[in-house]
């Protein structure tokens, strides 16, 4: 029987667990932290044997291949150990694949994929179809393969699941953006990421659909040099697109596809405001005509999403102070993007675990938009030098209780407190999910 050892025991991990265990594999689970007690119940109910805060090499380095999870770096001691030995290393993504038919609709991207990934699946389950999402949101995409029977997936994919995918093929692929973020993880090279993000084209062929944001540089170059072979279906907001794609003229969206009778929509129609939710409903919407979606249950579908928690979620105002929850913005993309949407003055609470960015491309923002900063991490250096002079005002916090009460204290009638880190979570908290729910606590408690 052929031995296959998971790293790592969170959704992606037990679910890969799961379904080896059902395709006949000899499994062992293995993680350096602690198992979350749902995951341990459940790999106790299934027969799978795991091991927790340590990796033992002599029941890992026996394996046929490795399911490993996103969140560990190739550069970890055991992944090195598992790739000196010649043992394949892949992603969940890649394994499930191999088990189901379904047609596939990945989306990745440095910004909007949950929210992108979100929306197309509320359209096509609007439309009836049966469908499933996972990837890097919902339910493991694995887990669903061994237990359920869809005809659809849509997978949010990041560049980490892509790293670990090889003979894995998109039906569709949806790439948003590529800015840059998670560079310590590439050694700080740019290109590095990009081709990273590009993995989600492989394997495609002349049979399938590539839809991309034809306004990012970055893609641009990429695609001049390298060839892709899917159709090209590209989406803007900078310029007309003829033939099938999507644009944006003045403030009407135009979504085409195979068809001499277009979608067309007002941005004042669509559920989700400012300029990157343009974006991420014309990427979705053109996603779901592919599949064949009518073009009425798009337009009702765009109306009435509704936006995830931790993305520009709005949590209460207090005292004409508005406080606003965007603790999944991570990069300086993201953060740029919501500050980019502010229409009134900005306390803005930011900081944490960087990732190597670059604060420059946010100072002209900022000095629009900022009247003070609140810092919110262990280590602020890098955004004190990068706003020292830009803002009048920069506050350093370690609780997000703190954060809150002096954000509070700065703020006027009509201001607006905007939590949009930049930065990871992981010197203060377990989870930007964490983060976001400590910053509401502490909003509520005013």
């Amino acid at each position: 029987m052929k031995r296959i050892v998971v790293l790592g025991s969170g959704e992606s991990g037990v679910g890969s667990a799961i379904l080896a265990k059902q395709k006949g594999f000899e499994v062992f689970v293995s993680d350096m932290g602690l198992i979350k007690e749902k995951y341990k119940t459940q790999l106790i109910k299934e027969n799978i044997l795991f091991e927790e805060g340590k990796h033992t090499d002599e029941k890992i380095l026996n394996a046929f291949e490795v399911i490993k999870s996103p969140g560990i770096p190739d550069k970890s001691e055991m992944v090195q150990k598992i790739i000196a030995k010649n043992i394949p290393v892949i992603s969940e993504i890649e394994f499930a694949g191999r088990y189901t038919s379904a047609k596939k609709i990945c989306i990745t991207g440095s910004n909007g994929k949950t929210t992108t990934t979100l929306l197309t699946y509320h359209i096509l389950k609007k439309a009836g179809y049966n469908v499933g999402l996972g990837g890097n949101v919902g339910k493991s995409f694995a887990y669903q393969v061994a237990t359920e029977n869809f005809d659809y997936y849509v997978l949010e994919l990041s560049s980490f699941q892509l790293d670990g995918m090889y003979d894995f093929k998109a039906d569709i692929a949806v790439l948003l953006n590529i800015t840059p973020d998670h560079l310590d993880r590439y050694d700080y090279k740019f290109e590095n990421y990009t081709k990273s993000k590009f993995r989600i084209t492989q394997n495609q062929t002349v049979q399938d659909a590539f839809v991309y944001c034809a306004d990012d540089a970055v893609m641009k170059t990429f695609m001049e040099q390298n060839e892709i072979n899917a159709e090209k279906i590209p989406f803007s907001i900078k310029t007309i697109i003829s033939g099938n794609g999507a644009y944006l003229n003045e403030n009407q969206i135009t979504i085409n596809y195979k068809n001499q009778n277009p979608l067309t929509m007002t941005i004042e129609q669509l559920a989700l405001a400012g300029k990157h939710n343009v974006y991420n409903s014309m990427a979705a919407s053109l996603a779901a005509k592919i599949v064949d979606v009518r073009k009425e249950t798009i337009r009702e579908s765009l109306q009435d999403f509704q936006n995830i928690e931790h993305r520009l979620e709005f949590v209460a105002t207090v005292n004409g102070v508005e406080f606003i929850n965007d603790s999944k913005a991570t990069n300086i993309n993201s953060a740029w993007y919501a500050l980019e949407s502010m229409t009134k003055p900005v306390i803005w609470i930011c900081g944490g675990q960087d990732k190597g960015n670059d604060y420059n491309e946010l100072t002209e923002l900022v000095k629009q938009k900022v009247k003070a900063i609140v810092c919110l991490g262990a280590e602020n250096k890098k955004i004190i030098k990068a706003f020292k002079g830009v803002v009048e005002s920069i506050t350093e916090t370690k609780s997000a209780q703190e954060a809150v009460n002096a954000a509070y204290q700065l703020a006027k009638k009509g201001d607006v407190v905007l939590l949009s880190p930049t930065c990871a979570s992981f010197d203060l908290f377990k989870s930007y999910e964490d983060r976001g729910m400590q910053f509401k606590g502490a909003v509520r408690s005013l």
